[in-house]
């Protein structure tokens, strides 16, 4: 439907753990891409920007990859300025980031455990935001989606995790309604359980659990059909949510998550 032609977007954490399935941001950056987008593509690991770049060029899309920690503003600096030299404009940033390596409860926590996961999670959407907002402030317009997790509402063991993400939605939020009179749309997403390689292969690995066993152990939590969401579930809701079908949309945060946090109601 090229519902995204002519525009350009960001995508941050546009790689991925490698696995059998396809993660949320290199799904995300994809779509982008066959809706009609020019795409920067960001990652702390180049190499693996570029193999999402190789299958968006192989489809007949645009993409360039760029190395950055997000967690550090003089890198989200040199995106910005690289997505403008390329691209001449950012109309969408996607904001795909989030780890929880080390995290446990307060009592376990580490400190540099707890600060690396909020600078990861949290401080890296305000840096992204901070730098792309004046570019889409003179555009007249743009678009932001950033992706949270229903850990946010929901009771978890991980207590940075949590907090981090319940502050990308207070962030969303806040960013929303400060630049709703810009034209500058804010969103996020908050994905429930689903078969990404960061969930299964990353997590069977550090549990030592079987994959096949990971997967229905997640699966059997999942009220809609007793199965996980895969990464082009996130795609396409990013996809609306970065389309002018959703142009009276502002300050949404999206459960896409098979009706886990509706338990909380």
């Amino acid at each position: 439907m090229r519902r995204l032609e002519g525009k350009t977007a960001i995508v941050v954490g546009a790689g991925q753990t490698p696995g059998e399935t396809i993660g949320n941001g290199r799904a995300t950056a994809v779509l982008f891409a066959r809706e009609g987008a020019k795409v920067l593509l960001v990652d702390r690991k180049l190499e693996r920007a570029r193999e999402t770049q190789s299958i968006i060029e192989a489809e007949g899309g645009v993409a360039t990859s760029f190395e950055a920690d997000v967690s550090s503003e003089s890198d989200c600096i040199s995106l910005v300025k690289a997505c403008k030299d390329a691209y001449e404009r950012i109309d969408i940033l996607h904001n795909n980031v989030g780890i929880a390596t080390g995290d446990a409860g307060p009592t376990h926590l580490k400190e540099e455990n707890w600060q690396r996961i909020l600078d990861v999670n949290l401080t890296s959407v305000f840096l992204t935001c901070k730098h792309t907002l004046p570019v889409m402030r003179e555009q007249g317009g743009g678009a932001i989606i950033n992706i949270s997790s229903i850990a946010a509402v929901c009771s978890v063991g991980m207590l940075a995790y949590k907090t981090s993400k319940a502050g990308v939605n207070a962030l969303t939020h806040s960013i929303a309604l400060g630049n709703a009179r810009y034209g500058i749309r804010v969103n996020a997403i908050m994905p429930g359980l689903m078969n990404t390689p960061m969930a299964i292969e990353q997590v069977s690995e550090l549990r030592g659990v079987d994959r096949a066993q990971l997967i229905g152990e997640r699966d059997a939590q999942v009220p809609l059909g007793g199965k996980q969401g895969t990464a082009w579930d996130i795609a396409y809701a990013a996809l609306f949510l970065a389309s002018d079908e959703a142009k009276f949309i502002t300050g949404v945060v999206l459960p896409v998550d098979g009706g886990q946090s509706a338990r909380i109601g």
